[in-house]
């Protein structure tokens, strides 16, 4: 039985966690909501086992965050704040089970902490926030076990699963990538055990009540996961690979490098070759889905951890003092990019600057405008007509932000056909009267359902950044074609 041969660097680890929750803490108000996050807050007053396209913890996360801290953008991420926090201690602690000593866990907690990806989700509440945190733990579990070959690791590997399995399904895919490694590279014992089909029962279990609703429902996010695919999927093979360099950092590829050829090449780690393994065989999976290309971000952590070491055994070198200049430079350079284009540092308008590398940071901008356009535009109604008037928004983020922010701007609740909106509320058929459209895009799918529609404003918010909602028109239509019980599944939207 293998043994990791160092304790754990636990104080300086846990510092670097409490920075970078420090950062994030500080920069959590700036910007404001994202459309994502709106979505969220949507849905945390519609608890439930499922949605359209996702399962019930983040929605459940959120809820608790801003029932604690307000519904605020800092209020909603501090959960999100701890997850990351937390997800750069268990990095710190996969270096530590390939024999990383303790200069390689801080190595790898500082990596963690810095790149793209993690400061990116570490900023929002996300399902990807939590979904790396999974990730990691069951990486960890994992490693333990191959490690180890103590089946019994299954049962923790399993109620890891479980619980990430409450949050999104993708994490079947690192799981099926690391079967599917064991498979080729061995050691295949660790899959002749009892403790196996324990675990998956285990996840099962704990993955049920959603898995019923997901069936109950059709399967939703089979459609979502289908229209993803079918409409980004060709961008999305295009991007994989530079987009794999770009939103963990360019300046951690030697890294995540080294840690591969140390995993595949030791000898010490021949029980850790799946590990290497299972990152190209996740690749494949995600290009052959069509997939995003960050599904396969959280194994490259899991490779930087690995080539932490390496990385220390190369300072101690004669030239150790020049090879140490290189290692810190490239950290600060990539702490430096990965703060710029993924953190709201910059002033909202510069925010173009980094829209095209990342353009979340758009999607946190102009909400409030949106809604205040919205409310000039609404207001144009006669007040006679207005209680038989219908306000409808094309997405789930101008869903979200008009039940935000509406009420304060007399508007009344607004209804739309896109994700799990569409099944938390329906006009009624006394609502005969003027209906407002927002659309990113003016469409014959919507305005075909209404008659007399002419364009009333636009959407422009003052930082005057290029994100999607910029440029919005607002569409007021005098009535409905047909009652809205007819109209209504007509208007549905996964994607």
């Amino acid at each position: 039985m293998n043994r990791p041969g160092v304790g754990f660097a636990g104080r300086p680890v846990v510092g670097i966690a409490v920075l970078l929750a420090a950062v994030l803490t500080a920069l959590s108000g700036r910007y404001g909501f994202h459309r994502d996050e709106l979505y969220f807050l949507a849905a945390a007053d519609h608890l439930d086992w499922g949605y359209v396209d996702q399962p019930p913890l983040t929605p459940l996360l959120v809820r608790i965050s801003t029932e604690l801290f307000g519904a605020t953008p800092m209020g909603i991420r501090v959960i999100s704040t701890i997850t990351s926090a937390l997800t750069v201690v268990v990095v710190a602690l996969i270096a530590r089970e390939f024999g990383g000593g303790r200069r390689a866990q801080v190595l790898a907690a500082t990596c963690a902490a810095v790149s793209g990806f993690l400061l990116g989700v570490g900023h929002l509440a996300s399902t990807a926030t939590y979904d790396l945190l999974a990730w990691m733990v069951i990486a960890l579990l994992a490693i333990k076990l191959l490690r180890t070959g103590d089946g019994r690791w299954w049962l923790a590997i399993g109620l890891a699963t479980g619980i990430a399995l409450q949050n999104k399904h993708l994490v079947v895919l690192p799981l099926a990538a690391l079967l599917i490694a064991v498979l080729i590279t061995g050691p295949r014992s660790v899959l002749r055990t009892w403790w196996l089909p324990a675990g998956i029962a285990v996840a099962a279990l704990i993955a049920a009540p959603n898995l019923l609703w997901q069936a109950a429902n059709d399967w939703p996010q089979l459609t979502v996961a289908s229209g993803i695919s079918e409409d980004d999927g060709t961008e999305n093979r295009i991007m994989f690979v530079p987009l794999q360099i770009l939103q963990l950092s360019p300046f951690l590829v030697p890294i995540w490098v080294a840690g591969f050829l140390h995993l595949w090449r030791s000898p010490t780690l021949r029980w850790a070759r799946p590990v290497a393994l299972a990152y190209p065989v996740l690749c494949v999976i995600v290009l052959t889905l069509g997939g995003k290309s960050y599904y396969a971000l959280p194994l490259l952590l899991v490779l930087v951890a690995a080539g932490c070491q390496p990385v220390i055994n190369w300072l101690t070198t004669p030239r150790a003092a020049a090879r140490r200049t290189v290692l810190t430079i490239g950290l600060v350079l990539t702490a430096v990019t990965s703060a710029i284009f993924t953190l709201p540092v910059l002033p909202a308008s510069a925010v173009n600057f980094v829209i095209p590398i990342n353009q979340e940071q758009g999607e946190q901008i102009g909400w409030p405008e949106l809604t205040a356009a919205v409310a000039t535009a609404w207001h144009q109604i006669p007040e006679a007509q207005r209680p038989r008037a219908t306000l409808f928004a094309g997405n789930y983020g101008q869903a979200g932000a008009l039940s935000k922010y509406g009420p304060a701007h007399g508007l009344p609740q607004p209804y739309s056909g896109h994700m799990s909106f569409h099944d938390w509320a329906r006009p009624a058929d006394t609502q005969d009267g003027p209906v407002l459209l927002v659309e990113q895009e003016r469409q014959t799918r919507y305005e075909s359902h209404f008659t007399n529609c002419a364009q009333v404003g636009t959407v422009e918010n003052t930082a005057g950044a290029n994100n999607e909602e910029q440029g919005t028109a607002l569409v007021l239509c005098q009535s409905p074609t047909a009652p809205w019980s007819q109209t209504w599944p007509n208007l549905r939207r996964y994607y």
